[in-house]
């Protein structure tokens, strides 16, 4: 017997075995079942004993013979095996689907913006996001690449920065003009302030307490306003006239750029503890696909 009839074969007394049924392994392999029963009883001639019980009492169901039962575990493991092994083959390919793990708000504010220069550039691959503040497994849930905020440090992956980033205070220019100039960080204390909270666990994050500190303002009632637990949102909150947010430089390029929003105090400056990394698992550092997406990350940030 070839060795690709053997395969097909195994297939479907494998998938026959789960569903006890030539109808349903007939469904998910895509044939008929007229198919898969001729395979089966080819492999069955060809080993020269029967690997199913068949009993027809109104609807044929099929028990694996004892000798059968005892095969399967070994064959399902082959096949997951076989599975991995393509996965390999597939990944030394710059073409396919290119998964990749960001913040919801890192998506919005800085990849999305973007993200059709990487696919003029590449056309061959389909990027696939995961927008996800937790951690992820990166070779259980197939991840290639990913861009996280913090200090560089994450357990089994590589970390390369890519942008590092300052922080500052933002309002639209419409409620600029409602309520005046704003002229020295003391006058914030009469003002609806906007928090972060999207990373609020972390101790480094930044904060309108520590961008005081900096400032030097003292006594302002700090933790009153509105809370918002995406860095996006704070923002979008800050365009719409909302309050003042306290951005982030990355995440507010854009809308600064645009006239959405208007930095206030630019003579303070407030560099973050944290940075955006590029993360990825340390053996996959030189496949292409990845390779290529990370070097276009890098080519990105040159641009700014």
């Amino acid at each position: 017997m070839k060795s690709p009839f053997h395969l097909n074969a195994l297939r479907a007394f494998e998938a026959s075995a789960r569903h006890r049924s030539f109808s349903a392994a007939a469904a998910e392999l895509n044939v008929t079942p007229a198919a898969v029963g001729q395979l089966v009883r080819t492999l069955e001639d060809w080993l020269g004993t029967p690997l199913f019980l068949r009993s027809s009492s109104g609807r044929v169901r099929l028990t694996p013979t004892e000798t059968a039962e005892r095969a399967l575990p070994d064959i399902r493991a082959g096949f997951e095996r076989l599975t991995l092994g393509m996965g390999r083959l597939k990944e030394g390919s710059t073409s396919g689907v290119l998964t990749v793990t960001v913040s919801p708000a890192f998506a919005a504010k800085w990849l999305l913006p973007r993200i059709d220069r990487f696919q003029t550039a590449w056309p061959d691959m389909d990027v696939r996001l995961d927008t996800n503040h937790k951690s992820v497994d990166f070779q259980a849930q197939r991840v290639d690449v990913g861009v996280r905020y913090g200090l560089g440090e994450w357990p089994d992956l590589a970390a390369d920065k890519l942008m590092d980033e300052e922080i500052y205070p933002v309002c639209s220019p419409r409620l600029l003009h409602q309520r005046g100039p704003l002229h020295q960080p003391n006058d914030l204390a009469r003002e609806t302030l906007i928090h972060d909270l999207s990373m609020n666990d972390h101790k480094r994050f930044p904060t309108w307490e520590t961008w005081m500190q900096k400032a030097g303002v003292t006594g302002a009632a700090i933790t009153r306003g509105m809370q918002i637990n995406n860095s996006a949102a704070v923002l979008q909150a800050a365009i719409e006239g909302h309050g003042i947010a306290l951005a982030r430089s990355i995440m507010a390029q854009d809308d600064l750029a645009a006239g959405r929003l208007v930095r206030l105090f630019p003579d303070i400056s407030y560099a973050s503890e944290l940075a955006y990394y590029v993360i990825y698992r340390p053996e996959c550092a030189n496949l292409p696909r990845l390779a290529a997406f990370r070097d276009w990350l890098f080519k990105e940030t040159a641009r700014q």
